[in-house]
């Protein structure tokens, strides 16, 4: 359970809280003074000021944890770092089974006016087949002559004898008539008992 808690311990807190967010704000101002002045210098008099190599020269194994400092300026740590991911074998080489490793977003490989054959639901099939359609040549049947010589020879299909309809008994004609008609089920209705 949790207990309310009275006003001087709220008022307790709330004063904690801006004495902290003051401190924060005053942290902030100094880094961002820092950071104004660390823009007007060059990279090498910030390198030097921090006693820090240049990040371009960094090979395996170096530290790179003195470019995370907040007071360095933001160009630098992401020369830092792309030199780390360039030497670590592990960053450097990603393998393609990475799905969002390339670069999805390209405006320059967008096609203004992209048609396609695609439908939604039907796929490419009806285009496909009309092209099929289109390409193949129109044959006239007079083209093809059979010879003679080639006709199949076929025999007549026997004969099967069936007995007169007046000969066929009742009962077998009724069995026929009811297998050739559909039966549409009959509707069912759920039934329930409730124990009371």
């Amino acid at each position: 359970m949790t207990q309310s808690r009275d006003f001087w311990s709220r008022r307790k807190a709330a004063v904690q809280a801006e004495a902290e967010a003051e401190v924060i704000a005053v942290e902030e101002q100094a880094v961002a003074a820092r950071q104004a002045e660390l823009q007007e210098k060059s990279d090498a008099e910030i390198l030097a000021e921090f006693d820090l190599p240049d990040p371009d020269t960094l090979q395996p194994g170096d530290d790179v944890s003195g470019f995370m400092a907040k007071a360095l300026p933001d160009r630098l740590r992401r020369r830092a770092l792309r030199q780390l991911w360039r030497l670590n074998p592990v960053l450097a080489n990603v393998d393609g089974l990475v799905d969002y490793g390339e670069d999805y977003t390209d405006a320059a490989c967008v096609i203004e006016n992209l048609q396609t054959a695609y439908q939604v639901g039907k796929g490419m099939l009806a285009h496909v087949e009309a092209l099929a359609a289109a390409e193949a040549p129109q044959e006239d049947e007079s083209d093809f002559e059979v010879e003679p010589s080639l006709e199949l020879e076929t025999e007549p299909a026997p004969q099967i004898d069936s007995p007169p309809a007046s000969e066929v008994p009742l009962a077998e004609a009724e069995i026929e008539v009811e297998d050739e008609m559909e039966m549409t089920p009959a509707p069912r209705r759920m039934k329930f008992e409730f124990e009371g």
